[in-house]
């Protein structure tokens, strides 16, 4: 890949996952630290995501925004790492669907509960509080993958979202997700990418 990545993040926010994924490709990225209500906001910035958030991934002149999109095309940027399964597999489409999953009807779903407002199960994506609470301990009840036998990018994006809702109170500690969530965090690339934005927030503090 000759593109420079440009890394756009700050270190309290949900580029924590791009940045594992980063470091699980082994890719080079350069990376841009923006502060929430300034830069964040700024029209530099704004003309790369007019959405004003973070993370935002750019490769060569190309913006890449939504982290599971991210996550999704840096897999495909490293294919040699295994992240995700071969092009037309069903195993490719169920990495698809457990990335999509978290990152739309269970990051709603929680949202929405946090506000105190679901929306009617037949409009809303994710149903009934009881069927998305039972399909997510479902996928992971009693297994180290979510598919076929290896980590992959559902894995990375699930532990990162399972780990970050407990940890807050959002989603109870239950076993079935502590279990299945802990050798990922434990993943060399995942605690280097910590690492590396425990220390941003550093300097994000002493600025």
């Amino acid at each position: 890949m000759s593109d420079t990545l440009a890394f756009y993040t700050h270190p309290q926010s949900r580029g924590r996952i791009t940045r594992w994924m980063l470091e699980e490709t082994g890719l080079r990225y350069d990376v841009v630290m923006l502060e929430y209500g300034s830069s964040m906001k700024s029209a530099q910035y704004l003309a790369l995501n007019p959405m004003g958030k973070v993370p935002a991934l750019l490769q060569g002149k190309t913006v890449i925004t939504e982290n599971a999109a991210i996550c999704l095309h840096l897999a495909d940027l490293a294919p040699w790492k295994g992240l995700l399964p071969p092009v037309g597999s069903a195993e490719r489409g169920e990495c698809y669907r457990w990335v999509l999953f978290a990152a739309g009807p269970l990051e709603a779903f929680i949202t929405d509960r946090r506000h105190g407002a679901l929306a009617p199960p037949m409009e809303a994506g994710y149903g009934t509080a009881e069927d998305l609470l039972h399909t997510l301990e479902t996928a992971v009840a009693g297994k180290r993958y979510l598919v076929g036998d290896g980590f992959t990018v559902a894995d990375l994006y699930m532990a990162s979202f399972l780990s970050y809702y407990i940890r807050v109170g959002e989603l109870e500690a239950k076993p079935a997700l502590l279990e299945y969530c802990a050798p990922h965090l434990q993943r060399p690339a995942a605690l280097r990418a910590g690492a590396l934005d425990d220390a941003l927030l550093q300097i994000a503090g002493a600025a």
